[in-house]
């Protein structure tokens, strides 16, 4: 029975926050600085993700093939190669190395 508590609780809370989201006045969502936080917002988030995701395993940080690949893939990224040989990369570092590593 708690797990439907949690899936009505959490039902609740996002109708709440699209409701306050709707409710929100169009001047405040002008200003530049709210702008300017909507636009860097995701990316953050999705670095933070990214680097947690890589190289933490609960509360322990971890360096393993996945650190390398992401490495490979910053350097791809550096020489400005095109987003699928950027994956492409990440993936053959990562796959190599734990090939390597048995």
């Amino acid at each position: 029975m708690n797990i439907w508590i949690a899936i009505g609780v959490t039902a609740v809370g996002c109708y709440a926050v699209k409701l306050i989201g709707l409710l929100v006045p169009a001047g405040a969502l002008e200003r530049p600085m709210v702008k300017r936080l909507a636009a860097l917002l995701p990316v953050a988030l999705l670095a933070a993700l990214t680097a947690q995701q890589t190289f933490a395993d609960g509360r322990v940080l971890i360096l393993d093939a996945k650190a390398a690949g992401l490495a490979a893939a910053a350097v791809a990224l550096v020489l400005r190669a095109p987003f699928l040989v950027v994956v492409a990369v990440a993936v053959a570092v990562t796959a190599g190395l734990r090939a390597l590593a048995g």
